[in-house]
């Protein structure tokens, strides 16, 4: 798996997978659907995504804005709410969360991927200033098969938090060309994800 992996958050089962659809159509990968919060913490735990959509309200019991603090104190991913109405202590509760974005209910497509992108970028530039640039030949020191310079050129696009179609408009080459050049970095630096990707490349600064 190449793309982006999102876990959604989201207890209408018709909304959640008109969510996951819509990712899905634009090169993001779904790490899982979660209908509540015992659901998002399984997920979290055991099957780690890149980011996180999180639905405010999740019906009875415990909201988004509780998953978004479990999220926090753990695991530092990069999330988004969606909302379409919540009282003004759980907004004043999801505010200090710190999301990276709201998406309101009813949401359109564009919306979502935009918000969805900008949250990935601004975490990405957020986590760069507390680390320093990559170095091609530093990184190749440390793993037994190197890197090219064109799979240097792809790993910074994914250290800035960029899509795979971010990174094929930005490189001039096909989705195709990038899923392929993601792959032989993952085999090359022993990585499953982005996630893991980039916690292997905080280890090596």
């Amino acid at each position: 798996m190449t793309g982006v992996r999102i876990l959604v958050v989201e207890d209408e089962p018709l909304i959640a997978d008109d969510i996951a659809n819509q990712l899905r159509i634009n090169d993001f990968e779904i790490s899982a659907i979660a209908y509540d919060y015992e659901d998002a913490v399984y997920e979290l735990k055991f099957n780690a995504p890149d980011a996180v959509v999180l639905d405010i309200n999740l019906g009875a019991g415990k909201t988004g804005v509780d998953i978004a603090e479990v999220i926090n104190e753990k695991y530092g991913l990069p999330f988004i709410f969606l909302t379409s109405y919540a009282d003004k202590e759980t907004l004043e509760r999801a505010k200090r969360t710190e999301p990276l974005g709201y998406v309101v209910k009813p949401f359109d497509e564009r919306n979502l991927i935009a918000t969805l992108e900008i949250a990935l970028y601004n975490f990405s530039q957020k986590q760069k200033n507390t680390q320093p640039a990559l170095n091609l030949d530093k990184i190749n020191a440390r793993i037994l098969s190197p890197l090219t310079e064109r799979e240097f050129a792809v790993l910074q696009q994914i250290y800035e938090g960029k899509s795979n179609q971010q990174m094929a408009d930005s490189l001039f080459v096909s989705i195709n060309t990038i899923k392929t050049q993601i792959n032989s970095i993952y085999l090359k630096m022993e990585a499953n994800s982005r996630s893991s990707l980039l916690a292997k490349l905080r280890g090596f600064s």
